[in-house]
């Protein structure tokens, strides 16, 4: 395809005067270029396929950027992208110093807010629409958001008060777990029609008006009319919730029936008060079966959620006739989450698992098939995952909650109040923790080590590798009178024996990975091998250093650290983490507390936001590869050149 519309997109402009089949045939060129494009650099794909025709439809209707679009997540924004000018810069999109995967302010006036996290459109949305009104401006707002967002508290914390303040604002609820039937859908369709008019809309309120000028039974009056609308629509829509909120509910529409879309958006566009479209799509419209023995669209979207760079059929069959050929590689933490709490669901009749929307991304497939009655997805309700989780733990039971490092953020509270307050045994695995890669600021794990270790009562751990990994969880299970977070990247998990027997550590103990005489690198999680190819290196210059693998973060191991500076004058701590308040700030506590007059030195994340871009070139970008951390602790160690 040659992508002729496409390609002389350079703002939502130029297509506002297009007639239905150009968008239509805008349409296909998008899903096409962004299926090609996305399969070969790897991304988030199935989402968008599902928005292309809802995408085209808001800027030919929507005056952007005037018109405020705020669109949940930014899985979604793939299309949005290629129609506000950034088509010849598609092809960098996840890569370092390239597009943001996700919707972010600094790259376009068209990202109205940044999103990488689920839920917060509503909110954000509604917050422009009352800026609007302060400001005495005029302009539409509208929010995109998915059934998936829909199951966050967040989402419904905002209708709530969007219905209340009662002004122009568009909600548009994306929805691609239901279907239609053709006899309901027929008659929904119609009637989505009539109540989207502007001529009916009109004469309803017209008739309002009229209504409240009677001088008797003006209150019953409207109050019958109400009804008969309300039972009329509850019959063949499931929007009455929202009319409860306050909403005017449209739909469902076919939310891949482009003309329906365009004339629904530009009847409804206008009312002055808050609205819900709810649209039907399919996730990953367009995309066939990556395996060619079945060319049609798997069924389960999820796996074309999110591709990896070279899935298209002659890269895919390329690379795996190359992975044959190398050896095996010891898996990724994620995987082996998943073999250890299946390994440990087979002693213990008192361990469950729960995850918030997140099964896949968190290697908890295998446990919930084989375990059912014992997984629980909670949907993307992190908050509420960490509750259900204290009430399990209250009564026994053993909950190993799986949350990447940077949505348990949002669950805070809840890890303080419902859980470390209450001294109730949970397990917290943060996935993701440190670099998260392509996925960018909102999804790296950057905080965890900061907002954990403040908490009292809790233990805070890492493992250098698979098999530490194991003896962690036993270890957390064996603990029953406080919570406990073990944090690990989305990387290799070096070392992983699959038919490895578990060993109980000692709560606040560190391990001695090598041994020196001139100086200590206190190293987190598998920094520790970074650490020992740095010491190995540094033995060239003459220098002589201790690795210790500080496998607790909370509490460190203070007997350790009380031998060490009788015997080191410099210390070095390493972590993928926040420098600010993370273990590096707890080692310098301590040493100053105790009167340490050495010389201390902290690496780890920057007091920045790190960008996007895969885990070396950030890694390497941000000082934390081999070469970089050699020169720096030469630096520290006063080594000449």
């Amino acid at each position: 395809m040659q992508f002729e519309l496409l390609s002389k997109i350079n703002s939502p402009k130029d297509i506002r005067g297009y007639s239905n089949d150009e968008l239509l045939e805008l349409c296909k060129e998008i899903r096409s270029y962004t299926i090609d494009t996305i399969t070969e650099i790897g991304g988030h794909l199935a989402p968008t396929l599902g928005v292309v025709e809802l995408s085209v439809a808001l800027h030919h209707v929507f005056d952007t950027p005037k018109d405020k679009l705020v669109w949940d997540v930014g899985h979604q924004g793939y299309a949005h992208k290629l129609l506000t000018g950034r088509f010849n810069d598609f092809k960098t999109i996840r890569k370092f110093n390239g597009l943001s995967g996700f919707l972010k302010r600094s790259e376009s006036e068209y990202d109205v807010i940044g999103a990488g996290h689920a839920s917060t459109s509503i909110s954000a949305a509604l917050g422009i629409a009352e800026a609007r009104r302060q400001k005495r401006e005029d302009y539409r707002v509208a929010a995109i958001i998915g059934d998936g967002s829909m199951t966050g508290g967040l989402a419904f914390e905002g209708i709530n008060n969007a219905g209340h303040l009662g002004k122009q604002f568009l909600v548009i609820l994306n929805d691609n777990e239901m279907s239609i039937s053709p006899n309901v859908g027929a008659i929904s369709r119609y009637f989505t029609r009539l109540i989207s008019n502007p001529l009916y809309n009109r004469v309803r309120n017209e008739f309002w008006d009229m209504t409240g000028k009677l001088p008797i039974a003006r209150s019953k009056t409207r109050t019958l009319i109400k009804k008969i609308e309300e039972s009329l629509k509850s019959l063949i829509v499931p929007g009455i919730l929202f009319d409860e909120l306050g909403f005017r509910y449209f739909g469902p529409i076919d939310g891949h029936d482009l003309g329906e879309v365009v004339n629904t958006l530009n009847n409804i566009k206008d009312i002055q008060n808050p609205v819900l479209l709810h649209i039907l799509t399919k996730k990953g419209k367009g995309m066939v079966s990556l395996d060619m023995e079945n060319r049609e669209y798997h069924d389960d979207a999820v796996k074309f959620h999110a591709v990896k760079a070279g899935s298209n059929q002659e890269v895919q069959s390329k690379v795996k006739k190359e992975d044959r050929l190398k050896k095996p590689s010891p898996p990724i933490f994620q995987d082996v989450f998943g073999k250890l709490v299946c390994e440990i669901a087979q002693n213990r009749k008192d361990t469950v698992c729960i995850t918030a929307a997140m099964r896949e991304g968190t290697g908890l497939v295998p446990y919930s098939k084989m375990y059912p009655d014992r997984y629980y997805d909670v949907g993307i309700a992190e908050g509420h995952a960490v509750t259900f989780a204290s009430g399990l733990a209250s009564q026994g039971i053993r909950p190993i909650v799986a949350i990447y490092s940077t949505f348990l953020q949002r669950a805070y509270d809840h890890i303080i109040h419902d859980c470390a307050i209450q001294h109730l045994p949970v397990i917290f695995c943060l996935d993701r923790s440190g670099i998260a890669g392509e996925d960018g600021p909102t999804h790296h794990g950057a905080l965890d080590l900061s907002y954990l270790r403040c908490i009292q009562d809790l233990i805070l751990a890492a493992p250098k590798n698979g098999n530490e990994f194991r003896n962690l969880l036993h270890t957390a299970l064996n603990i029953s009178d406080r919570p406990f977070a073990i944090r690990y990247p989305k990387a290799s998990s070096i070392e992983f024996d699959e038919s490895g027997q578990m060993e109980l550590l000692p709560i606040g103990s560190w391990e001695v990975c090598r041994e020196g005489t001139d100086g200590a690198i206190l190293a987190v999680g598998p920094m520790v091998y970074n650490a020992l190819e740095v010491a190995k290196k540094l033995n060239v210059t003459g220098l002589n250093l201790e690795v210790v693998n500080c496998r607790f973060i909370k509490p460190m191991d203070t007997s350790y650290l009380k031998s060490a500076v009788s015997k080191f004058s410099t210390f070095i701590t390493l972590e993928e983490s926040n420098i600010a308040g993370g273990f590096g700030d707890g080692v310098s506590s301590w040493l100053l507390e105790n009167n340490f007059k050495g010389k201390l030195k902290r690496i780890g994340l920057p007091d920045s936001f790190v960008q996007h871009g895969s885990r070396n070139e950030i890694l390497k970008s941000i000082g934390l590869d081999n070469d970089t951390l050699f020169e720096n602790m030469k630096l520290t160690l006063n080594v000449d050149p």
